[in-house]
C-alpha cells in the first residue's frame, strides 16, 4: 500500500521543526563542549570525588598500619626482644627490596614530589606511587620505623588525583593543580583537619591564592574528611586535656619554649640534611641494608627503654598531654625521637616526618613545661597544656609552616583560649629556626636530590620592588587640556623633554610629544587646545604603592606613565618610563 502525500504545509513545519531542533542542538553543544565553561566547573565538583576517593585510600591505609602493627609486633603491651628489634630489621629489608626494584619514587615523605608533580612533570604522578607508598609505609610505620601516616596520605591523594585527572583528558593547567587538591585531602583524612590541610597545601605547595584552587582545594579536604570521620568516627586526634591560659605573664613562659623547640627543630633538620646525602652517595648494595640497619637500632632504643619512640607514637602524645610522664624521661624521649626519625629517614625509608614532628614537639613541651614549673611553681599552666603549644612550635620551626601550625593547634584542640600562647610560641620558634637555618627542610631535600623546585619561604621573604622604587618626581610642568597648542609651545619652549602629560577634563591624563607638537605648529593648529587634538583614549596609570611588574605592562603604551594618588587620581605623585623600569630592575640584580 503506497504512502500518502505529505501536504506542503505539514511538510513546511516538519522543517521547521528540524531546524529548530538544530539550532538547539548546536547551543546545547557549545555549552557543553565549551572548554573553559566545562573544566572550570567540572573541576569543582571532581575535586569532591577526589576528597571521597582519597578519604576511603586513607581509611584503608590506616587500617593497614594498625594490621601490620598487630601482625608484626603483636597484640600485647609488651612484645618480646624477638618482635621488638627483629620486626622493623625484616621489614627494613623488605622494603628496601621493594623501594629498590619496585617503586623508586616513594622514597621519603611525598610533600616534594607532589610538588614536582605541579612545577615539572605537568602534573604527573604514576599511579603505582599510589601503591608503593600506601604498601611501603604501612609495612614501615607499623613494623615500629619511627615515621608518620601524614607524608604518605598527602602523596597518596596527590596520585589519585592526578591518575584521575589523566583518565579524563583534562587540560595541562588543571592536571597541574589535580596533585594539590588531591594532597588536601589526603592530608585532611590523616590529620582530621581540614583547614589545616588546606593552610598547608597552599602555604607550602601551591604558594598562591585564587578562587578557583581555594574552592576545590576546601571541597577535597572536607570531603575526605566527612569520608574518615564516617568509617573512623569524628574524635579529635588526641584527647586534649582543658587548657586555658589566663596570666600574660606565662607568654614569657612560652617563649622560652619557643627558644627550646627552634633549637632542637634546627638539630633535627641539619643531622637529616648532613646524613641523608652521605648515605645516597655509598654504594647501591648498602641501600638493602640501611633501612634494615635502621630498624635494628630503632629497635635497640625500644628494647632498653624506650619503645614509645617506635612508629607514629600518636598514643604517646595523648599520655604526654594527661601527664603520665615524668620531664626528664619527656626530654629523653624527644631526643630520643629525633635519633630514631633521623635514622629512619635518611635511609630512604617511605614515610612521613609529620607525625614524629609532633612527637617531639609534645615532649619538648611537656619537658620543658616540667622544668619551668618546678622553679617557678606558681605557673599554673598544666603538662598537656605545654605539650599541645610544643607541638605547635616543632611544626612551625621544622617544617616551616607558621600559619599552618597555628591552625593545627588549634584544631586538634577545639581551644581558641590559647591562640595567644600559641602564636608567640610559634613566632619565637620560626624567627629563631629560620636565623639559624636559613633553607628549610623541605628546599634542602629538593636540593640534594637535584631538582629546582620554587622555595614558597623564600618568595614569601623576597624584598618586592614597587613602583614608587622606580618613579622618578612630578615634572614642574604638567598641561591642561583646555589650553591652547600656541600656548603650550610658549610654555615647553627650551625645555629638554620630548614629551610632556597632560592632565585631561574631567578626569585621566594623556601625553603629547614634542614632535606631535612642533608639527601641529607648523601645521597652523595653534589656535586648537590640547584636548581636541589628543587621541580619547586616556593612558594607563599607576599607583606608587603597585608591585613594579604592573608597570611591566603600561611602559609600552606610552613613553611616560603617570603614577597617582589613590585618593585623588588627579594628583600626580610621579611618572615612570620604561628605562627607569628597567634600570630598577637591573640595579636590584646587581645588587643581589
Amino acid at each position: 500500500m503506497s504512502q500518502a502525500p505529505v501536504a506542503p504545509a505539514e511538510n513546511g513545519t516538519s522543517r521547521a521543526r528540524i531546524r529548530r531542533a538544530e539550532a538547539l542542538a548546536q547551543r546545547l553543544a557549545r555549552i557543553t563542549f565549551d572548554t573553559n565553561f566545562a573544566e572550570d566547573r567540572f573541576f569543582l565538583i571532581l575535586s569532591v570525588f577526589i576528597g571521597v576517593f582519597s578519604g576511603l585510600a586513607v581509611v584503608c591505609f590506616r587500617v593497614a598500619i594498625d594490621w601490620s602493627r598487630i601482625a608484626l609486633m603483636g597484640p600485647l603491651p609488651h612484645p618480646s626482644a624477638l618482635r621488638i628489634i627483629g620486626a622493623p630489621t625484616a621489614v627494613g629489608l623488605l622494603v628496601a627490596v621493594l623501594v629498590i626494584h619496585f617503586f623508586p619514587q616513594v622514597r621519603g615523605s611525598g610533600v616534594n614530589q607532589t610538588k614536582a608533580a605541579l612545577y615539572i612533570f605537568n602534573g604527573y604522578i604514576p599511579f603505582r606511587n599510589a601503591i608503593g607508598k600506601f604498601l611501603c609505609s604501612a609495612l614501615a610505620i607499623g613494623s615500629g620505623q619511627s615515621l608518620g601516616p601524614e607524608d604518605p596520605s598527602l602523596q597518596i591523594g596527590a596520585s589519585l588525583a592526578s591518575a584521575l585527572g589523566r583518565r579524563l583528558e583534562f587540560s595541562r593547567e588543571k592536571l597541574r593543580l589535580l596533585a594539590p587538591v588531591g594532597a588536601a585531602a589526603g592530608l585532611a583524612a590523616a590529620f582530621n583537619a581540614p583547614i589545616s590541610a588546606v593552610l598547608f597545601v597552599i602555604e607550602e605547595v601551591i604558594g598562591r591564592w585564587s578562587a578557583g584552587i581555594l574552592g576545590s582545594v576546601v571541597l577535597s579536604a572536607i570531603s575526605s574528611v566527612v569520608v574518615m570521620r564516617w568509617f573512623l568516627g569524628a574524635d579529635a586526634l588526641f584527647r586534649v586535656p582543658v587548657t586555658a591560659f589566663t596570666h600574660p605573664s606565662e607568654l614569657i613562659a612560652y617563649a622560652v619554649l619557643g627558644v627550646a623547640g627552634a633549637f632542637a627543630a634546627v638539630i633535627f633538620s641539619k643531622s637529616i640534611g648532613f646524613f641523608r646525602p652521605r648515605l645516597r652517595a655509598m654504594p647501591r648494595w648498602t641501600q638493602y641494608f640501611q633501612p634494615a640497619l635502621a630498624g635494628f637500632l630503632i629497635g635497640l632504643i625500644g628494647w632498653f627503654g624506650a619503645p614509645q619512640v617506635m612508629g607514629a607514637g600518636y598514643d604517646f602524645i595523648d599520655q604526654a598531654m594527661h601527664d603520665q610522664f615524668g620531664w626528664k624521661f619527656l626530654a629523653i624521649l624527644a631526643g630520643l625521637k629525633i635519633v630514631a626519625t633521623t635514622l629512619s629517614f635518611v635511609t630512604g625509608t617511605p614515610g612521613g616526618m609529620f607525625a614524629p614532628t609532633l612527637f617531639i614537639g609534645a615532649m619538648l613541651g611537656g619537658a620543658v613545661g616540667g622544668v619551668e614549673r618546678h622553679f617557678f611553681p606558681l605557673l599554673t599552666v598544666s603538662t598537656g597544656t605545654y605539650a599541645l603549644v610544643g607541638m605547635g612550635v616543632l611544626f612551625a620551626a621544622f617544617l616551616r609552616a607558621p600559619m599552618t601550625s597555628v591552625f593545627m593547634v588549634l584544631e586538634v584542640s577545639g581551644n581558641y583560649s590559647i591562640i595567644v600562647p600559641v602564636i608567640v610560641a610559634n613566632t619565637v620558634a620560626y624567627v629563631i629556626a629560620r636565623s639559624l637555618q636559613a633553607v628549610p627542610i623541605f628546599d634542602v631535600l629538593t636540593r640534594q636530590d637535584g631538582l629546582v623546585l620554587p622555595s614558597l619561604e623564600e618568595q614569601r621573604e623576597e624584598e618586592i620592588l614597587r613602583v614608587e622604587d622606580a618613579m622618578k618626581p612630578a615634572p614642574d610642568l604638567i598641561l591642561d587640556a583646555g589650553a591652547s597648542l600656541e600656548d603650550v609651545s610658549v610654555r615647553t619652549r627650551g625645555l629638554p623633554d620630548k614629551s610632556f602629560l597632560v592632565l585631561m577634563s574631567p578626569s585621566g591624563w594623556s601625553v603629547i610629544s614634542r614632535e606631535l607638537l612642533d608639527r601641529m605648529m607648523k601645521e597652523g593648529k595653534g589656535a586648537l587646545t590640547l584636548g581636541s587634538v589628543l587621541p580619547i583614549q586616556r593612558l594607563p596609570y599607576l599607583y606608587p604603592d603597585l608591585p613594579l611588574d604592573a608597570a611591566l605592562r603600561c611602559v609600552n603604551v606610552s613613553e611616560i606613565i603617570p603614577v597617582v594618588n589613590r585618593a585623588d587620581l588627579r594628583r600626580l605623585e610621579g611618572m615612570v618610563t620604561r628605562v627607569d623600569v628597567l634600570s630598577r630592575y637591573q640595579a636590584d640584580s646587581v645588587a643581589e
